[in-house]
């Protein structure tokens, strides 16, 4: 059931917890301990459970396909607990998935804020360069928004093609096969062998483990010091400033070039031996002595057709 359905059971007086029927949301309650009712059967506990698997190529991150292709839910048995994907990888990407039936943990592994990364294995056709690297990591914009890449690094050659562990932040749909495509290589193969502190190893594909509990405990650890330093240096703060920043660079830049040109033809007028203030104080006394010397033709002109 959804948190709302569970909400609704509560206020409508559904829910006993020993014997006593209670109304008020967020009464705290232990299952070890105490029992819980429904319309006076009593509820059966459903523990937590937490699975690496490696996901095989053909398999969507969904519960269900309408088209009726496999979905990743498949791989497990259908009388377990109830799981979902943490996050989704694309039909054709291969690699590590947790998949669980702790919703709470399952949005905060996904969510950006919590800036957990995602280490990815791919085969680009073509030769990437250094330049290609950068150019994904600065970015570019789609119609979601802006994605980038965190790190790159080129890890073997293969005939025409390029093998690169490519680490991300976010989860975007395609993401990774979006941004090589911008700048012209295309993914040929691509797997994910990390997230967060937990490595797919040599996991077979199609197979899944639960977790340990070191490995969730080390979860666990990266969302609380990610949660705690977040505040510190949000994301949108800094995508404000920076074109402030950059409006005021470009106008310092403009006005410094601006003195600059005045400076140099100031020099040029110097070096032919006009200053600028000199050939301003002529030009008004040239204007005068050429307009006198007219009015002196005029005038003798006058003069001597009246004699």
């Amino acid at each position: 059931r959804s948190r709302r359905e569970c909400e609704e059971l509560i206020t409508t007086g559904r829910i006993e917890i020993d014997g006593q029927t209670v109304t008020k949301l967020g009464t705290t309650v232990d299952p070890a301990s105490q029992e819980v009712s429904l319309d006076g059967e009593r509820l059966r506990v459903e523990f937590k459970k937490y699975y690496m698997l490696h996901k095989p190529p053909g398999f969507l991150c969904t519960a269900k396909d309408p088209a009726g292709r496999p979905v990743v839910l498949d791989l497990f048995p259908p009388d377990g607990p109830r799981l979902f994907t943490v996050g989704r990888l694309d039909e054709n990407t291969t690699g590590l998935l947790i998949v669980t039936n702790d919703g709470d943990l399952a949005q905060k592994l996904a969510h950006p804020r919590y800036r957990i990364y995602r280490l990815y294995r791919a085969q680009v056709a073509g030769e990437p360069t250094q330049e290609t690297f950068d150019e994904l990591k600065e970015g570019f914009y789609f119609q979601e928004g802006k994605f980038r890449a965190y790190d790159i690094k080129r890890t073997k050659k293969q005939g025409h093609s390029t093998w690169v562990e490519i680490t991300m932040i976010e989860g975007q749909n395609r993401e990774i096969r979006r941004l090589f495509a911008r700048v012209g290589h295309k993914v040929m193969k691509l797997q994910r062998i990390g997230f967060g502190s937990l490595r797919l190893g040599r996991l077979p594909v199609g197979q899944y483990r639960e977790l340990r509990k070191d490995e969730l405990a080390e979860l666990h650890g990266i969302l609380h010091r990610n949660q705690t330093e977040a505040p510190q240096r949000p994301a949108k703060r800094s995508s404000k400033k920076s074109p402030q920043k950059s409006g005021r660079g470009t106008k310092k830049a403009a006005s410094q070039d601006r003195r600059r040109t005045r400076g140099e033809q100031q020099e040029s007028r110097e070096q032919r031996g006009q200053p600028k203030q000199q050939r301003r104080r002529e030009s008004p006394s040239k204007k005068t002595a050429g307009r006198r010397g007219v009015a002196r033709k005029g005038g003798a002109s006058k003069r001597g057709r009246t004699r």
